[in-house]
């Protein structure tokens, strides 16, 4: 992290909650939620595409691995196109960087904020690897958990309140991630019960 420009670091309650609620209505039709616990880090969402009121798609991958090793994650909210386009982006900056992905994910946010070609990108994305779980956003953010909780998309509120319930019991984070995605599921008309997984054990 030394010598690297990172705006916005900081990451309370607050904000975790303004990740998953804010401008709700651009990051409709998913929930992806990160979790970090013990020797595991997952990733999770629903596979739901919704066009106003009209459910298109129950079965997107909205979830990831990438760079050389793909012992990355990386999880999107918001258009799909454009979350792809980021994808993208995100591995070329991963390939300039030898897979550092805060300095990659930091330099992908200041090109997103400054060329004009991709400020117009609407989406955000979790991504994470061993030792982060961050959020990426066109704004300019690159935020960074303190409780090893990340949410993003229209069922993002509920996850988190859910994940934070459970995140001291002795649940793995991938039982947690399950169980948080359900009730998502159940109360969110913009998410489905057609989940993918991904996950990282730590040694």
């Amino acid at each position: 992290m030394q010598g690297v420009m990172i705006p916005q670091m900081m990451m309370n309650r607050r904000t975790s909650r303004f990740l998953s609620s804010s401008s709700q209505k651009d990051w409709r039709a998913t929930t992806i939620l990160g979790i970090r616990k013990g020797n595991q880090v997952v990733l999770i969402g629903d596979g739901q595409v919704t066009s106003g009121h009209t459910v298109v798609k129950g079965n997107a991958k909205k979830i990831r691995r990438l760079g050389a090793n793909k012992d990355i994650l990386a999880g999107f909210a918001g258009v799909t196109a454009d979350a792809l386009a980021l994808m993208e982006l995100l591995e070329t900056k991963l390939e300039e960087y030898q897979g550092q992905l805060l300095r990659s994910s930091v330099e992908l946010t200041k090109l997103w904020r400054m060329d004009k070609r991709y400020r117009a990108l609407n989406a955000q994305m979790i991504v994470a690897d061993k030792s982060q779980l961050l959020l990426i956003a066109g704004n300019g953010d690159v935020l960074e958990s303190n409780d090893g909780l990340m949410a993003i998309g229209s069922g993002g509120d509920f996850a988190l309140a859910s994940a934070r319930a459970l995140i001291d019991s002795p649940l793995s984070a991938e039982e947690i991630a399950r169980k948080f995605m359900e009730i998502a599921a159940n109360l969110c008309i913009y998410t489905n019960n057609n989940f993918l997984m991904e996950k990282i054990d730590l040694q």
